[in-house]
């Protein structure tokens, strides 16, 4: 299980400052970002008042002092947040950036004058000082980004909401970069949409890890039923959602393959898993996986079914964006005549986090194909209520790149009842997102988690992954 990318966001901070402006403004303003980002849960790495005036940065010794500071803690820092109380030295700030050499995320903030505070001793310039830091790390080419209003008060509700969304960028870009996708069996054969080229992922840092279903029944046969993590994993199962009527025989199943599931994940080191399932897993085992997968993903550890290895990237981008589970839906319903809402819906391996009232049950849309004896381990129910944020990642091979869409909704609180996992969504212009998924040939797959973070998700894949990445509605 990778732990590294769950603790807690740690950005680099720069104060700018530079000698002709008022430089008891970054004083004043090295407290307040320090205080702000202790109350919004980030650590911070930065120089203190005794390593240079006030802790800013305005010469190249500087400049030389922070980058050593953010080497020594490269492993630690996510990002890194440029501050100007004054017109800052552009200089300094794109060379403490070079010479640390994180590659991580950059957000630049600068302090808004006070119209009633514009003598020698008061005035900022952080307005004119941000375009020089932008253009100077342009020259360098040092990604970075920008605060939706150009200068903007660090304690506003405004620019807390976009240091939340630039700390989700921080933890994606981070969380992404060497990230391990277990592949359990093979695609089926049924679903060609779910090809992905891996050689495409290797070059974006992410690698893919399989296991053929052979292997997997062969370890699962070996276990014991008094093995102590098999009794383990079935008091997990039985605690984790209401099984009445569930074979007990089924729960042993569903407990040996959970088993293999953790032993391998943590041998492999893996961020998520995307498993096979229809139909061997059914026929040949005895059980759906579902139960297992949800509970790996309600635990932050996202997996996709139909061994739909970009899906469980999607997931795991929102996980990583958000700090909640993420699920896997599909497209599949319109919702009577509304144009703007649709139907969400699995069969379901979905994380019980995003249920209402979940239960056990088995698979129906597969019983009569393999018996329904034979199905059982699905999670079923409602959705809840509330916002959320949707993406899809995928390879384009002709291309040679990897590209995702992105968005935002709400799940509605409506009478429809069905099977599986199901919501119904209401998404701005949802016929304009449904003709960009069919005319770039996008999956009918969608990942999906009860957080609002489209915005700092979509600047990790498009400006420092380098994916295509489209924001619907941005």
């Amino acid at each position: 299980m990778r732990i590294n990318d769950m603790k807690k966001t740690t950005l680099g901070v720069i104060v700018g400052n530079r000698g002709f402006f008022p430089d008891h403004l970054c004083r004043e303003g090295r407290e307040t970002i320090l205080g702000l980002l202790k109350a919004e849960g980030f650590n911070a790495v930065v120089l203190g008042p005794k390593d240079t005036k006030f802790g800013s940065v305005e010469t190249l010794q500087d400049a030389q002092k922070c980058a050593a500071l953010f080497r020594r803690n490269a492993a630690k820092i996510d990002g890194v947040l440029v501050t100007l109380p004054n017109f800052g030295d552009e200089r300094a700030i794109a060379d403490t950036l070079r010479m640390a050499g994180l590659g991580v995320p950059v957000l630049i903030q600068a302090f808004p004058d006070d119209a009633g505070h514009m003598t020698v001793r008061d005035r900022r310039d952080s307005f004119c000082g941000k375009m020089s830091a932008c253009n100077n790390l342009s020259q360098y080419r040092i990604p970075y980004s920008l605060t939706a209003r150009h200068t903007v008060d660090p304690l506003s509700d405004e620019f807390r909401g976009e240091l939340r969304q630039f700390g989700a960028t921080c933890r994606v870009v981070r969380g992404l970069r060497g990230a391990r996708i277990g592949a359990i069996g093979a695609r089926p054969a049924a679903f060609k949409t779910v090809r992905f080229s891996e050689k495409l992922l290797d070059a974006a840092g992410i690698s893919v890890e399989t296991i053929d279903l052979f292997d997997v029944f062969g370890r699962v046969n070996k276990l014991k039923d008094s093995d102590p993590d098999v009794r383990k994993k079935l008091a997990a199962i039985r605690g984790y959602v209401p099984t009445r009527g569930v074979p007990a025989a089924a729960l042993l199943k569903m407990a040996k393959f959970g088993v293999f599931a953790d032993r391998w994940i943590a041998d492999e080191n893996l961020s998520a898993t995307a498993v096979q399932c229809w139909t061997a897993m059914e026929e040949f085992f005895g059980v759906v996986p579902c139960t297992v997968m949800s509970m790996m993903s309600n635990a932050l550890l996202p997996s996709a079914c139909e061994v739909d290895v970009t899906g469980a990237i999607g997931m795991l981008g929102l996980r990583l964006a958000g700090g909640r589970p993420a699920a896997l839906l599909d497209w599949n319903n319109n919702y009577g005549d509304d144009p703007d809402a649709c139907v969400l819906f699995h069969c379901s391996n979905l994380p019980k986090d995003v249920f209402e009232d979940p239960k056990m049950d088995y698979q129906a849309i597969i019983a009569g194909t393999v018996g329904k004896e034979n199905t059982f381990g699905t999670i079923v129910g409602p959705m809840k209520p509330g916002a959320f944020t949707y993406c899809r990642v995928s390879t384009d091979d002709e291309a040679g790149a990897v590209r995702a869409y992105l968005g935002e909704g709400e799940i509605e609180s409506t009478p429809l009842r069905t099977f599986g996992g199901y919501g119904v969504a209401r998404i701005p212009d949802l016929q304009g997102l449904l003709r960009f998924i069919c005319e770039r040939g996008f999956e009918h797959h969608v990942a999906f988690s009860r957080v609002q973070v489209a915005r700092g998700l979509h600047e990790a894949l498009s400006k420092y992954l380098g994916w295509d990445a489209y924001l619907h509605g941005g």
